[in-house]
């Protein structure tokens, strides 16, 4: 029985120490991205470009949905008094597309209602190209960093195919890790980078939608107070 308790005892000790050895080689995710190889350079780069990219878009678009809740009543209450100066000084005094529109409006006010509405329309079409500047780039980034990663793989498995072919009949599976390592590694930060990137666009994308409405609501307003007097 004494000999029996000290083989278990034996047996979860060895246990114990492989369990330690094991924590000991976990995963560094820092020295993994280094085994991705120069193909890593340019995913990094993407990485740190879709991330600027969303962060100053997302302050912008922000920026730009704000709106003062009394404007257009302000705009209304000007306009019906003659006050056209002040409607303008108004519009001025705000910064984000809506009251450029509206101040472009007040302007062409006395010209023909056709003519009014194309110079807010014009306006309003140069707002959503601020809006959606750098979106194109981050599009490609979506697209394009897992393209780099797969890149990435077929490198690797060259390379693992390569270093096989001269090991001859001295073949051991650490000589193929550095190639099977950079394909999986890369493979890996591609996707990845690709994903965040898409999930990204799509939220700046919707969000300048919600802006573009409420321009396009704002606009209909203006013209519809310019009808007022017709009616």
């Amino acid at each position: 029985m004494n000999l029996y308790l000290f083989l278990q005892t034996a047996v979860a000790a060895g246990q114990t120490e492989e369990v330690l050895a094991e924590a000991e080689q976990s995963i560094n995710y820092i020295d993994m991205a280094f085994k991705g190889g120069l193909i890593m350079i340019p995913l990094l780069i993407l990485s740190f470009v879709s991330v600027y990219i969303f962060i100053e878009r997302y302050l912008a678009i922000r920026k730009a949905s704000i709106e003062d809740a009394g404007f257009m009543d302000k705009i209304k209450d000007y306009i019906h008094d003659g006050k056209i100066d002040s409607a303008i000084a108004l519009c001025q005094s705000q910064d984000y597309p809506i009251a450029r529109m509206i101040e472009k409006g007040v302007s062409r006010i006395g010209r023909p209602l056709n003519d009014v509405n194309t110079a807010i329309e014009n306006v309003g079409n140069l707002e959503i190209s601020r809006l959606e500047k750098s979106l194109p780039t981050l599009a490609t980034v979506a697209g394009g960093a897992p393209m780099i990663g797969f890149l990435g793989t077929v490198i690797g498995m060259i390379r693992a195919f390569f270093d096989m072919a001269n090991a001859g009949n001295n073949i051991d599976v650490s000589l193929l890790s550095s190639g099977i390592y950079t394909a999986m590694v890369t493979t890996v930060a591609g996707l990845m980078i690709g994903i965040v990137a898409y999930f990204a666009y799509n939220i700046l994308v919707a969000k300048v939608e919600k802006v573009v409405f409420k321009m396009e609501a704002r606009t209909m307003e203006f013209m519809d107070l310019l009808n007022e007097p017709a009616h």
